[in-house]
């Protein structure tokens, strides 16, 4: 009787997919979140070089950088018909994520092209059968730069402070290209008290942070319930999340918002939360001078109690830290990762102060008081319970819907104070933007070196003049600036 031989057991073959299964990790609730259609949410960010950029040698960068990194290696899918969406890791193709359009280096209106071109990513989808992110090389010469490179990231890949610091990891230090960049971060001291002194200090903070954490809570949920914003020039329609995004910065020195900030006692957050609020007032003074036939600096033409709230979005995760996520990436380890996102709504002062620096005051109030409270951890573990009980699309509703009752999100990133290089391109600034939340005005501060950037997508159809905000935002630093300035000159008269 004749036998057949049996097939040899692929062993090799089954430890493969066993490894490529366990590789495989489950999507967080944000990123299921930012994959609805109310919340799909992407992140630009435009990068100025001192120099031409070298296509292949940014190529190889990324290759042994940021394609090391699982969230920029993976797809999301569906792992198993059992199984919900996970990020599976596939076999990265660098050339498929990289756009480099043939253009004349010395183009008249550099600035307005490339305005136009990051401005239009925002019609465009990502490609879901590969990782959710391309970087397009622009070698024009525009007024800020000698080339520009433009990332667009999916923000299911990460929160944006995260986002930031994994880029940054790419990046070495020009004058030691060993080096990583260091961020600086905050050097106040404690002043030593007594004991029951600060037993008095701790017993007050704890009982203060659980008020103004059941108050804010109470007005999240009467956010998602009933309590909106009043209709501005600022405020968005309904649907208008859905409307393609106008990407414009304005760069300012740094070393401007630190003499306030010296001069004041105070945060470069409180500084750039009080231009903020001094940039909206002139703004919206102007507008609705307009309305009224009477459209001067000088006079008030707000009206009386409006509500007005900026979205505030914290990390709530503790920081990963350049040097770990570098190491990451050069040794091709796993590492959590995701979005830990964590939402806060802060009332923004709208108003004519007859001392500019008050501006600045009435900021620092409301940052001091969202620092005692739990409110964005509260906001963060509430979506995530919403989101296992109800599942993601109500989820996405009520998160949708606490956005659209405020006016505008804000966000402040702190860079390098060095200057850095990616494989020999020295940058000259980096100016991130959000897109695909339901507000008309999107505001990122970003610092690098001696500058900062503020960085704005706006839906054109609500605000036409994003310049002109820039405008106040600038004039409004200068008139701080003036300010202290003319304050310490009267303090050192005899």
């Amino acid at each position: 009787m004749a036998t057949t031989a049996l097939n040899p057991i692929d062993i090799n073959g089954e430890k493969q997919k066993h490894r490529n299964r366990e590789a495989e990790e489950p999507a967080s609730p944000a990123t299921l979140l930012f994959h609805t259609t109310t919340l799909n949410c992407c992140i630009v960010a435009i990068l100025g070089y001192t120099t031409k950029l070298n296509v292949d040698v940014i190529k190889k960068g990324l290759e042994c950088t940021l394609v090391n990194h699982p969230r920029f290696s993976s797809i999301l899918a569906m792992g198993d018909k059992r199984w919900k969406k996970r990020w599976i890791p596939t076999k990265v193709n660098v050339d498929d994520h990289i756009i480099c359009p043939d253009l004349e280096p010395d183009m008249q209106s550099a600035d307005e092209f490339v305005e136009n071109y990051a401005s239009s990513l925002t019609t465009k989808s990502l490609d879901m059968s590969k990782p959710l992110w391309e970087l397009h090389i622009l070698n024009v010469k525009t007024s800020e730069a000698n080339s520009i490179a433009i990332f667009k990231i999916h923000h299911s890949l990460g929160d944006g402070i995260s986002l930031i610091s994994l880029v940054l990891a790419c990046f070495r230090k020009t004058s030691d290209p060993n080096s990583l960049p260091t961020i600086p971060s905050s050097n106040r001291t404690r002043p030593k008290i007594g004991f029951f002194r600060q037993l008095f200090l701790s017993a007050w903070l704890c009982l203060t942070l659980i008020l103004n954490t059941l108050v804010d809570i109470t007005l999240f949920l009467a956010t998602i319930l009933f309590l909106k914003d009043t209709n501005t020039p600022l405020k968005a329609k309904n649907g208008d999340a859905f409307n393609p995004r106008r990407l414009v910065h304005r760069i300012v020195n740094l070393d401007d918002v630190k003499l306030v900030k010296n001069a004041m006692n105070v945060t470069i957050n409180d500084v750039m939360m009080g231009m903020l609020q001094a940039g909206l007032s002139r703004y919206l003074n102007r507008k609705y001078g307009i309305i009224k036939g009477s459209a001067t600096n000088n006079k008030n033409n707000l009206p009386k109690n409006f509500r007005l709230r900026g979205a505030i979005m914290f990390n709530i995760r503790s920081s990963t830290g350049i040097k770990a996520l570098a190491e990451m990436m050069e040794k091709k380890s796993r590492a959590k990762w995701g979005n830990k996102i964590g939402l806060a709504l802060a009332p923004l002062f709208i108003g004519f102060q007859e001392n500019p620096l008050d501006y600045i005051y009435k900021a620092k109030a409301t940052i001091d008081r969202k620092k005692l409270s739990m409110e964005s951890r509260f906001s963060f573990t509430a979506a995530r319970i919403v989101l296992k009980l109800f599942g993601v699309q109500v989820a996405a509703a009520l998160t949708n819907r606490a956005l659209s009752n405020t006016t505008i999100i804000v966000s402040n990133v702190v860079g390098p104070q060095e200057e850095i290089s990616f494989f020999g391109h020295t940058l000259v600034f980096i100016s991130p933007a959000v897109y695909g939340l339901p507000h008309s005005l999107a505001i990122h501060f970003q610092s690098y070196c001696n500058k900062m950037t503020i960085s704005m997508a706006v839906d054109p159809k609500v605000i036409p003049d994003p310049y002109q905000l820039c405008d106040d935002f600038e004039e409004s630093l200068a008139m701080f600036k003036e300010a202290v300035v003319t304050t310490s000159t009267l303090h050192a008269l005899p």
